[in-house]
């Protein structure tokens, strides 16, 4: 065996010295940490493209159009995020894009957020409500919607069981009332005429009624499309759809000259397929109301599916109510009819 060397040669350092510099690997860490700085770029031209192009989205598979239009307001939530991961990563690229997203978000849905107009000259004030045919207290329900000082009061789902409670308590400040299958519709004004209105055979949740309003009459419409599903096919709204064809088309041989529809259409003025009857009448939160008045589901509100359209008067202001017994919210507006 060869003599132990004094100096501690052939023996491992119990320090060794730093390996040299790795070129190969330190290169493809910064590839990695580039390609991190990519995603929120990525990702945020991705939702800008969603937000601009969503009318090229078809329809033809699930209706997936529709139910991106129904929730696009909803993709101004990926702004904040999108910008703390440009601002903690330090991308340039990114932050622009992001902040080029919230730009069109802001373009498209800023002014909902600021209001338009104020209620001056309102001599109008109404309301409409699903109120739920499960609703476990219509007294408290119609108060809250009593509570708006309403000139009209439009309901969808009412049953032959709470329609006595509701006009016990509507009955005293709105003498006029109308209903027809399962909607109704009280008026501190006479009604002079009423009809169903024949748009879903089978089902009776629709009328109009002539309303001798402050200045002239109104043609009023209170209407509950029929329900949409998210499913594992997609976004059901085949009969919603062809009904809403039908009220679109009963609307445009309305000749009186003022208009007035409220109701549950199960879908947000967002969605393409409101867009014939939007070009028609104009929504009352879209022109005075400040926010989106998203009005369902009641607990959290994620979609604005009932609403006030009108013709011929000038809406001053637009307001969701507070909630109720029912899993949608009441929505009202002020008008200069």
């Amino acid at each position: 065996m060869p003599p132990a060397d004094p100096h501690g040669a052939g023996q491992r350092s119990p320090h060794p010295e730093p390996a040299p510099d790795q070129p190969g690997r330190t290169s493809a860490w910064r590839g990695r940490g580039r390609h991190r700085d990519r995603v929120p770029t990525v990702l945020a031209l991705v939702a800008w493209i969603v937000l601009t192009c969503h009318s090229l989205v078809p329809n033809s598979v699930g209706r997936l159009g529709s139910l991106l239009e129904t929730l696009l307001p909803w993709t101004g939530l990926a702004v904040p995020v999108l910008l703390s991961a440009a601002f903690l990563r330090r991308s340039v690229p990114a932050g622009v894009a992001v902040l080029l997203l919230g730009a069109t978000w802001a373009a498209m849905f800023g002014p909902l957020l600021l209001g338009r107009q104020s209620d001056a000259g309102a001599n109008l004030t109404v309301v409409t409500h699903n109120v739920g045919a499960a609703n476990a207290d219509p007294v408290g329900t119609a108060r809250t919607l009593l509570a708006a000082d309403p000139d009209l009061v439009a309901l969808e789902e009412i049953t032959d069981d709470t329609l006595p409670v509701y006009r016990k308590v509507l009955d005293h400040r709105l003498t006029y009332s109308v209903r027809v299958g399962t909607v109704a519709l009280w008026s501190r004004y006479p009604v002079t005429a009423s009809e169903r209105v024949t748009i879903d055979p089978g089902w009776s949740r629709s009328l109009r009624a002539r309303v001798q309003g402050p200045k002239g009459p109104l043609a009023v419409y209170v209407v509950h499309l029929p329900s949409v599903r998210v499913g594992v096919s997609g976004f059901a709204t085949a009969r919603r759809d062809h009904v809403l064809t039908a009220l679109d088309h009963a609307v445009g041989q309305e000749r009186q000259q003022k208009v007035l529809l409220m109701g549950d259409l199960n879908g947000a003025t967002t969605d393409r397929a409101l867009a014939p009857l939007n070009s028609r009448l104009t929504s009352v939160q879209d022109e005075a109301g400040r926010g989106f008045g998203f009005s369902w589901p009641a607990a959290f509100p994620v979609a604005r599916i009932d609403h006030i359209l009108t013709r011929g008067v000038t809406p001053t202001d637009a307001w969701t109510l507070p909630a109720t017994g029912s899993d949608h919210r009441p929505v009202a507006a002020k008008l200069k009819a």
